[in-house]
């Protein structure tokens, strides 16, 4: 039997990488900016005295005669039982930096009686990423020091000898919230002796799923307590800002924050790239760029041509499937066996498949998810692709940070989507180069966040009023609104009690994707092909979907909301699937309002009622639109967030809008302005939604109203509410750059209009804009990162129409 052995290819500079991608097939005007990062030398510094000889004799043999600067100072702030966030750039040896006080102290546990005086706890927000950080820990630690897997794919047989035995146990949220927390006095021995939490890519818990985060980690840290821990907490994030203040949010503690970079850099080319025109148009005739996927799919074919390794990181599960199968194609035997999608929902033994390949260097191309943001150890790459931006600066850079080998030159290439947002971007790289990084926006107080995480926390010990501080101002009032609702009952010794018999961290949705997983299953075989969150569900397997699966196509033939299933059936259909919904919106309550001349900015709470209700059929090469089918789903309501504006009777005169423009032009403007929020709050565009009304009958105004897509909020429309000066200028100077004459997709068509994008009117939508901009304040600095949020107000009873919007 033979085994192939990968070599590893020549590396190329990377300005002539850029060169010949730009170069060929007529691509010269599609790169819009070329930016230089230099290197970085280097700065060591001595091993601490804390850390244990054979921690320092591992990290030798791996190569490592001495730490770097940053490394060493977050060791000898760990030893010193104080909350530490490390937050340095890719690649720059966090691990070690909190591996080693960590595993020392592990290592002096070993000396106890049973072998287990001390444990550590670690989190990763996915499970490779905890499979990649067992490997390291491996690496620099004897066997004595027992690390072990503790997630969904662990079975059950071992998940007792980890409870009783291992030391350093890795898992994520999910499972510390479900499997661990509530178990508790069967963990009891491994909480006792807890040293360390490691919060791994922390940057990365933002909105309701860090909200969550943050009312587990409280959770945990109260559990220990009552066995006799304090834990320190580790946390390693990529570079955002005011590290300091996002780690105190997440874990209710005070934190020191390591942010100087001292590893060495190799010199960075980062490409700005726009895809061209195609000949073909979408809705209302509007012009049609490539999309960024296909242009991906290119550049990827041409890297792996010439042998350079890339990662091309995408925005969604499909586009993986489709750039890895397109760049396929193009390709041909042997080379298309060395190119691979990655990316959640897949099952175990895959993802484990996939990631032996990568670090066995069998792949050359992979097309990613953000999975392979987060820190797996995929070094060694030449190059990265973005094919459309991540939604944040801090994303950008940790993605554009996977390639670089041994300090050599990498280079990074932005695909621009052709959405507002991704043009604004690829046309102003100042906003990119030129801009700090975001801070992480998470509101724990959110009470449709704390509530569930009460219950859950009473289940486990009943709470008190020591407890209170702990969880947060909002804790004191919620108590009684549960007791109303029979979820706790208050004792006579004023402790509060959980009084169901199911388990309450079952009610708790800690990723806020509304529900159990749908499965999606082959109705031929019965074989689970993989799951998708029940938010995502309507929109992504309703009956009719395309679904892409390791590269083979499948439509679903039903979509059973009962059971929360998706048959689907093998197929080859020549088109794409985009789902339509309508959405309405009424104000339940309003926390704050600022008049901008005659118009009004407000915040506050809102009800949003949104349904599917049908899909566009969209040719595969060409996006253009082959046919749509009705759809018949229940409506989902949404209690959440909001920033809102509205303008008068007499500013609709001033900017010469008739009112049969009026529709068009505040739906345009909603549609940009949902484009270009993500570049003000830490969010995704698919993380908000939008309504647009002629006459809103809460306001009794023409009003333009901006959602988080999550119960409860999730802070990005506060943020948007506290730029708003910034963050519609931006929109109306995106909207009038545009080359388009009447709007389209890189300007104020959206991808998700539940109203076909009609009425739109850009000419009108800039008009309006520059009067309500008119009277706007000065522009204000952004608040301290951290800060404390708005004070939510509890939903009242609201209704009400609404006009065109753009769903979450």
């Amino acid at each position: 039997m033979t085994h192939w052995v990968p070599m590893l290819p020549r590396h190329r500079p990377p300005e002539a990488l850029l060169a010949s991608l730009s170069a060929v097939r007529g691509r010269a005007d599609r790169l819009t900016h070329t930016e230089h990062l230099p290197a970085r030398e280097a700065r060591h510094a001595p091993w601490p005295d804390t850390v244990r000889p054979e921690i320092v004799a591992a990290a030798l043999a791996l190569g490592v005669e001495q730490p770097w600067a940053h490394q060493a100072e977050a060791m000898k702030l760990a030893k010193s039982g104080q909350t530490v966030v490390l937050a340095t750039g890719t690649a720059s040896g966090k691990s070690l930096g909190y591996l080693a006080p960590v595993l020392s102290d592990l290592l002096d546990g070993t000396e106890a009686r049973n072998g287990r005086g001390a444990t550590a706890l670690y989190l990763a927000p996915t499970k490779a990423l905890a499979a990649d950080q067992r490997r390291r820990a491996a690496e620099l630690a004897p066997a004595r020091v027992r690390a072990a897997l503790y997630d969904g794919d662990t079975p059950p047989e071992e998940r007792e000898w980890v409870r009783q035995y291992a030391s350093y146990v890795l898992t994520n949220p999910d499972m510390l919230h479900r499997g661990i927390l509530p178990a508790h006095p069967r963990w009891a021995s491994f909480l006792k002796t807890l040293r360390y939490v490691v919060v791994d890519e922390c940057h990365t818990y933002r909105g309701v799923f860090g909200s969550h985060v943050a009312q587990v980690l409280r959770r945990l840290r109260r559990l220990c307590a009552r066995y006799g821990s304090s834990p320190t907490f580790l946390l390693a994030s990529a570079t955002t800002a005011d590290p300091a203040a996002t780690a105190h949010r997440l874990t209710g503690l005070p934190a020191v924050a390591v942010t100087e970079d001292c590893s060495p850099r190799g010199p960075l080319v980062f490409g700005l790239w726009e895809p061209p025109l195609t000949e073909n148009v979408g809705e209302h005739g509007a012009p049609v760029r490539r999309t960024a996927t296909a242009e991906a799919s290119y550049l990827l074919t041409d890297l792996v041509e010439s042998e350079t390794r890339t990662v091309v990181f995408v925005r969604s599960r499909r586009a993986a499937e489709l750039v890895a199968l397109q760049a396929q194609d193009q390709l041909g035997r042997p080379l298309a066996d060395r190119v691979a999608a990655y990316r959640g929902g897949y099952l175990a033994e895959e993802r484990r498949a996939l990631e032996r390949d990568l670090h066995s260097g069998r792949l050359l191309g992979l097309a990613s998810t953000s999975a392979l943001e987060l820190g797996v150890d995929v070094s060694g790459l030449d190059a990265v692709l973005m094919a459309g931006y991540p939604g944040t600066r801090a994303s950008l850079w940790q993605q554009a940070g996977r390639a670089g080998r041994e300090a050599q030159g990498a280079l990074a290439v932005l695909i621009a989507r052709d959405d507002p947002l991704d043009t604004y971007l690829v046309h102003h790289p100042e906003a990119l180069f030129d801009t700090p990084v975001e801070a992480t926006v998470l509101d724990p107080d959110n009470p449709h966040v704390l509530a569930p995480h009460l219950c859950a926390a009473a289940a486990e010990l009943p709470l008190t009023d020591s407890d209170l501080e702990l969880f947060g101002p909002s804790t004191e009032a919620l108590l009684p609104i549960l007791e109303k609702r029979g979820l706790l009952r208050r004792r006579g010794d004023g402790t509060w009690y959980w009084t169901r018999r199911e388990r309450a961290a079952d009610a708790v949705d800690l990723r806020g994707s509304g529900g159990s997983p749908v499965q999606i299953v082959e109705a031929e075989t019965g074989r689970l092909l993989g799951t998708v969150d029940a938010s995502a569900a309507h929109t992504s397997v309703h009956t009719g979907a395309v679904h892409l699966h390791q590269g083979r196509t499948y439509l679903v033939r039903d979509f059973d909301l009962d059971s929360s299933v998706a048959l689907v059936e093998r197929a080859d259909p020549p088109y794409t699937t985009a789902a339509r919904d309508v959405t309405s919106i009424s104000v339940l309550s309003t926390d704050t309002t600022v008049d901008w001349g005659e118009a009004r900015l407000s915040f506050g709470s809102v009800e949003v009622v949104n349904q599917v209700v049908g899909y566009l059929r969209k040719r595969i090469s060409t996006g253009e639109i082959l046919g749509e089918s009705k759809l018949d789903l229940p409506p989902r309501t949404l209690r959440t967030r909001a920033v809102w504006w509205s303008v008068t009777e007499d500013q609709l005169l001033d900017a010469t809008i008739p009112f049969d423009q009026l529709p068009g032009a505040a739906h345009a403007a909603e549609h940009a302005s949902i484009g270009l929020l993500p570049l003000f709050a830490t969010c995704d565009r698919w993380d908000i939604g939008g309504v647009s009304v002629p006459l809103h009958p809460d306001t009794g105004l023409p009003t333009v109203f901006v959602y988080d897509g999550h119960s409860g909020g999730a802070g990005f429309a506060e943020r948007g509410f506290r730029r708003a000066v910034q963050w519609l200028t931006a929109t109306r100077d995106a909207i009038a750059a545009c080359e388009c004459e009447r709007g389209c997709p890189s300007c104020v068509q959206s991808p998700k209009c539940g109203n076909g994008n009609d009425p739109l009117d850009k000419a009108a939508a800039v008009r309006l804009l520059d009067v309500l901009l008119a009277g706007a304040p000065a522009p204000q600095d952004e608040p301290a990162a951290g800060a404390a949020p708005v004070e939510q107000g509890g939903p009242d009873d609201g209704g009400g129409p609404a006009g065109p919007g753009e769903g979450p």
